[in-house]
């Protein structure tokens, strides 16, 4: 009996052995995920780029089809050094919005060697277009124009201009820095001080302090973004120098990005002009993505994000529901 036991339970433990040695394992889940590295600056740098991260994070999900890494820096050499490691670990897709617009070329054709596709976000970079497949950016040159545009249209009996510039070399310092350049030159304005206080408020409070320090008069201030912008205005309150749209008041204040805070601050008059800057391409990109998965044309290269600029004059509360960021 004990023997007929024994042959049974054999029997049935080798049914067992054959069925598990044909039985398959489940897929890896991870194995259908999208990779995608996606390279940006800081999100601490500013609202702007904290609503752009946050945006990217919603978007490239597992739950979206994706397997993202995300790498940060406000320094090109970094960035370059985490593409070539994005590189290495065969990404399908390297999205990138550079610190810096040059120095490129040679890693976005490692990129392109490698059969990874490179889509550019927030903002361009001078390297040769047959090595990104897509940009989905904002037009700087445009927000700079738009932002000048509105300056001479105030026509001040004189300007006097202090130019904080954000980080040197960037796409938007180049783009809001080039409009004001030309029309200094243009139109004789008077460039009292122009320095980079890099997006930050704490610098930009400085750089303004220590002209008025040094009594140096000034009636305009344009800042590349709201967070110098703050900082300036922080500086003009210390000193008791009035500012924005009261009677009488002395400077003209004018930021970029349109964070909520910024147009609150335009709505009550304390600024003057607020530039919009978009942070919200994350959208465009999976459809771009979607597309190139699909074997598909994309049909627009470089998708230039809608933007326009707020006057303190006209801007209303339902302006600062829709736009603020």
């Amino acid at each position: 009996m004990k023997k007929r036991i024994f042959a049974l339970a054999l029997v049935a433990s080798m049914i067992l052995a054959v069925t598990a040695c044909g039985k398959k394992e489940p897929a890896d889940a991870g194995s259908d995920l999208i990779k995608v590295g996606i390279i940006n600056n800081d999100p601490n740098e500013s609202g702007y780029r904290t609503a752009n991260d946050k945006s990217m994070k919603e978007q490239f999900t597992k739950a979206n089809g994706y397997e993202a890494t995300f790498k940060y820096s406000l320094k090109n050499d970094e960035q370059i050094a985490y593409a070539q490691k994005m590189i290495q670990d065969e990404v399908d897709y390297l999205l990138l919005s550079a610190a810096d617009t040059s120095g490129w070329d040679s890693v976005l054709k490692d990129a392109k060697d490698a059969g990874i596709k490179v889509i550019l976000f927030d903002r361009t970079v001078d390297a040769s277009e047959d090595l990104y497949v897509a940009s989905v950016v904002s037009d700087m040159a445009k927000e700079g124009k738009t932002a000048v545009d509105w300056l001479k249209g105030q026509k001040l009996s004189e300007y006097k201009i202090i130019h904080l510039q954000g980080v040197m070399g960037s796409a938007a310092q180049i783009g809001r820095s080039g409009a004001l350049n030309d029309a200094v030159t243009s139109e004789g304005w008077t460039m009292v001080q122009q320095q980079t206080a890099e997006w930050s408020s704490d610098k930009a409070q400085e750089i303004v302090q220590a002209v008025i320090d040094a009594g140096t008069d000034f009636n305009v201030i344009y800042a590349e973004n709201d967070d110098m912008a703050k900082g300036a205005v922080a500086a003009l309150d210390k000193a008791g120098i009035t500012h924005g749209t009261a009677e009488g008041a002395k400077v003209v204040v004018m930021g970029f990005d349109c964070n909520k805070w910024a147009l609150e601050e335009l709505l009550a008059g304390n600024w003057n002009y607020d530039g919009q800057c978009n942070p919200f391409q994350a959208g465009d990109i999976h459809k771009i993505i979607q597309k190139l998965e699909k074997g598909e044309t994309i049909a627009e290269k470089t998708i230039i994000l809608d933007e326009k600029g707020f006057d303190a004059a006209t801007i209303t509360q339902a302006d600062v529901d829709k736009y603020g960021i």
